[in-house]
């Protein structure tokens, strides 16, 4: 998970825009429960990536309380394309090196050689 969390919650709220503790439960939801994180690692988080310029957030009463959402601005979802693509060459970098007879043909295998 460390090193990971930006690109997780960039991930969720690129399906629109959220209050902090509904990012908790999709993350949640989204991985089976495996993904259970506190609020003290994810709210430092969220505001962190305001203060990069990744989110913008504004206050909003839902069910009578008041809410942080927060939204992914453009220079989000740029961050939010480049962390999925190095976490793509990671994931086949990682596959060649454990997964099963990886055949020489594979990109990673090529760009590895």
């Amino acid at each position: 998970m460390r090193g990971h969390l930006d690109l997780l919650l960039l991930a969720i709220l690129a399906e629109g825009p959220r209050h902090g503790y509904s990012v908790i439960v999709a993350l949640r939801e989204r991985s089976d429960q495996y993904l259970d994180l506190a609020e003290g690692a994810v709210y430092p988080a969220l505001h962190r990536l305001e203060g990069d310029g990744m989110l913008t957030s504004s206050w909003a009463a839902i069910s009578g309380r008041r809410r942080r959402i927060y939204q992914l601005t453009s220079t989000g979802q740029q961050s939010l394309l480049e962390e999925r693509r190095q976490w793509r060459l990671l994931r086949d970098i990682v596959d060649a090196v454990i997964g099963p007879g990886v055949a020489s043909s594979s990109p990673v295998v090529e760009a590895l050689s």
